[in-house]
């Protein structure tokens, strides 16, 4: 893997308003169709004005670094948030604010392992990317890009407006951990259903900013350590104990998201129970996330998950499952010890639960 570097000539002026750096990673929105080829292939970001002719009108430094070869965000691996996070590093007193652009079938999941792997971030980090490539003449991708442009390139009193990792898809800016891909063959292809998009679009670019997390006071601090030994257990009426058992007591385990019913409900069959003890009392740490889109894990509301939070437990609130199992990996890859792990892991890291 290598990364090309192209700075874009935008005719900027001497002085310009911001500097952004774009980081292709692959997905659809850097696709053209080849018409000797006759299939979509990537496209050269140096003629990215000949596709996106509006960026033009910026008064913006702008670089792009493509990914080569470019991933299938189904490839998406943790070394690759690990070299993203890294890029950024590298380039973060380079420049206002950053955009990647990203496949969408993973993008929550790689937005929510930027926000944690990135702590006291003071600049904006804005993932798209686009349903239709960009080459097409329906496409959603010149909206999306140069939307995600202005939002990074934003400043209000000399600071970032958006200090946070991002989501920006059709009218909405999501905060990364919260978001959620909901539809494969429609425009809005994201949501955040437990907490209220950062900023709209329409007219203008109306933000809310008292959902905005506030700046950090300390410096950049860009986390190197994620750990792959989690999973993820999906409860369904009649799951075997085989299956069960075949996922907790997976060799090297260390963490699972336990996806349950409603507000953390759980079957209360003795064999289950048994599995879950078995796993906590060798370290194994469980955190338990609703399968429902909205609401929230309540411990205790109901019988079938009283045992749960007697058992040692964690209850994940309204986190999502992508939120979830990145957190996971980022938690257990930072090396504390058990009661410090079981700490990090109930607390609001990087926004990504109500508490």
């Amino acid at each position: 893997m290598k990364v090309v570097k192209v700075d874009i000539d935008t005719a900027t002026p001497l002085d310009p308003e911001a500097s952004i750096l774009i980081i292709y990673t692959g997905g659809t929105v850097g696709m053209v169709f080849d018409k000797v080829e006759k299939h979509l292939v990537p496209f050269n970001f140096s003629q990215i004005l000949d596709h996106v002719p509006e960026i033009s009108q910026f008064d913006y430094l702008l670089t792009v670094m493509s990914i080569e070869p470019a991933i299938d965000s189904s490839n998406v691996a943790m070394a690759d948030w690990l070299m993203l996070a890294a890029l950024i590093e590298e380039n973060y007193g380079q420049y206002d604010g950053f955009v990647i652009l990203h496949g969408t079938d993973t993008m929550a999941y790689s937005a929510s392992a930027l926000s944690f792997l990135l702590e006291n971030l003071q600049k904006p980090v804005i993932f798209t990317g686009a349903q239709v490539p960009i080459g097409r003449l329906r496409t959603d991708a010149r909206e999306n890009l140069i939307t995600a442009l202005q939002i990074a390139a934003t400043k209000q009193n000399g600071k970032s407006m958006v200090p946070e990792v991002c989501i920006y898809f059709r009218n909405l800016l999501l905060r990364g951990n919260r978001a959620k891909k909901v539809e494969s063959s429609h425009f809005d292809a994201f949501k955040s259903d437990n907490y209220p998009p950062l900023a709209e679009t329409g007219i203008d670019i109306e933000y809310s900013y008292e959902d905005i997390l506030p700046h950090p006071v300390h410096s950049l601090r860009v986390h190197k350590q994620m750990s792959d030994k989690v999973a993820i257990l999906k409860l369904f009426p009649g799951i075997t104990q085989a299956v069960v058992q075949s996922i907790l007591q997976a060799p090297g385990l260390q963490g699972i998201v336990l996806e349950t019913f409603g507000s953390g409900n759980a079957p209360s069959t003795p064999w289950f129970l048994d599995l879950l003890q078995d796993a906590l009392d060798r370290g194994v740490h469980i955190l338990n996330v609703s399968q429902c889109d909205e609401g929230r894990v309540i411990q205790g509301q109901y019988e079938t998950s009283t045992h749960l939070l007697q058992m040692g437990v964690i209850g994940g609130a309204d986190i999502t499952t992508e939120a979830a199992i990145t957190k996971l990996m980022f938690v257990l890859g930072q090396g504390l010890d058990h009661e410090q792990t079981q700490t990090q892991l109930c607390q609001n890291l990087r926004g990504e639960i109500t508490l």
